[in-house]
């Protein structure tokens, strides 16, 4: 098989982090361009992507030849990625349910995390609220070939980590 098929593990995790970026690209052009404001779920999804962007990179600079140091930076960067992907699970399923089983839209982020710098509430609380769901994040309004982004999101979690995993643990050519 040819080496371009077979990446190193640094060159494989320095393109996670490439797609990692190009998904966060898309995402800014979706709310600056196509003017589709980001739901709290969505804010949390974001993070996660940068959160394994950041870990490709890590280990891609990292570059550690041996198969514990691939393999931690392989399960590491699966684990950042299996957490997104819960989140964009979660934002499926709100947007799966009937409207009269939606909750309510409730504040925005930005006016939740002003509550916990006045000392009105605390993260954990600003963190659970947003997990309940509102109003907004049960809103559709992108689909391609069928799916949400939400949807999609999931996918681009699943598939950086398969990625990752094999980047870590596939034999060394």
């Amino acid at each position: 098989m040819s080496d371009f098929l077979r990446p190193s593990f640094r060159v494989a995790f320095l393109l996670g982090f490439a797609a990692c970026a190009a998904l966060m690209a898309y995402a800014l052009y979706s709310q600056y361009v196509l003017h589709l404001e980001p739901c709290p779920l969505c804010i949390f999804q974001r993070i996660a992507m940068i959160g394994l962007g950041l870990v490709f990179l890590a280990g891609g600079l990292a570059g550690p030849k041996s198969l514990l140091g691939r393999g931690f930076w392989a399960v590491l960067a699966t684990l950042v990625a299996i957490a997104g992907a819960t989140v964009s699970a979660r934002h499926m399923w709100i947007q799966s349910l009937p409207p009269d089983k939606v909750p309510a839209c409730g504040a925005p982020l930005k006016d939740m995390l002003q509550m916990v710098k006045y000392g009105g509430t605390t993260y954990g609380k600003v963190i659970v609220k947003v997990f309940e769901g509102s109003g907004e994040c049960a809103k559709i309004n992108w689909i391609f070939l069928g799916l949400t982004m939400p949807a999609w999101v999931l996918i681009c979690f699943a598939a950086l980590a398969a990625w990752a995993l094999l980047a870590g643990f596939r034999r060394r050519a």
